[in-house]
């Protein structure tokens, strides 16, 4: 008799350990549930577009691509996790970066949660670098190096690279605007002008941030700058080239 109660308490006590173990862990998800959600979209953004050839790029931007706005969700730890999980996007169709604040990401094609979770994602089904509007969007973060959140130090003037490993594309900032939501006029095209327009949320979450740039130079990969290969992290001799 002493040794089967000797038993159950043993378990008893196994039970109230893991019980104990499984709140600290709860405890611990809760307390640190952003800095978790922002360490898997650290590595989930780093996607080197080196790994792109031309013709990657080519076939995606004729690919079949999601444009639901409705669809798109708040960033949660649950959406991030589940995007760590899936595989991640296979339609990318070149690259952004703002060498200032220190953006560099893929641009992928349709408005998903894992385009908007692994980088920029383009609004328009049929846009194209280089000519009309070319619109994309990403998160606002909390950690301000992640996603679009950078774009909230980007300053009048300086440059926002495009490219499709085929040319390189730069745009000057021109306009830098806090707006409604539904101010969706923003991105479609204005006749005579090349331009880029991004997107992403306010610190609330009620607005939007829009900046745009004008396109003024188109520079084919074999002529690129230093400075521009750099932005991208790319290399003179991108095997994509």
């Amino acid at each position: 008799m002493k040794r089967k109660k000797e038993k159950k308490h043993r378990l008893r006590n196994w039970l109230v350990n893991i019980a104990i173990v499984l709140l600290l862990l709860v405890g611990l998800a809760l307390v640190f549930n952003n800095q978790i959600k922002d360490l898997l979209i650290s590595r989930m953004s780093n996607y080197d577009i080196s790994t792109l050839t031309v013709e990657d790029v080519k076939a995606n931007e004729e690919a079949a691509a999601v444009f639901d706005f409705d669809q798109v969700e708040a960033v949660s730890t649950e959406a991030v996790v589940k995007a760590q999980l899936a595989s991640a996007p296979k339609n990318a169709v070149g690259g952004i970066a703002v060498p200032t604040v220190g953006i560099n990401l893929a641009i992928y094609k349709g408005v998903s949660d894992d385009n908007l979770l692994y980088g920029a994602a383009t609004l328009k089904p049929e846009q194209k670098m280089g000519e009309g509007n070319y619109p994309l969007a990403s998160h606002h973060m909390i950690d301000k190096s992640l996603l679009f959140s950078p774009l909230f130090n980007l300053k009048m003037g300086e440059p926002i690279y495009l490219t499709d490993l085929t040319n390189i594309y730069t745009y000057q900032t021109d306009f830098i605007e806090t707006v409604a939501p539904n101010q969706t006029e923003l991105i479609e095209d204005v006749p005579g002008k090349s331009l880029v327009t991004l997107v992403t949320c306010d610190n609330q979450g009620t607005a939007r941030l829009i900046i745009q740039g004008t396109l003024t130079v188109t520079t084919p990969y074999k002529d690129a700058s230093a400075d521009m290969l750099d932005a991208f992290g790319l290399a003179r001799n991108n095997p994509g080239n």
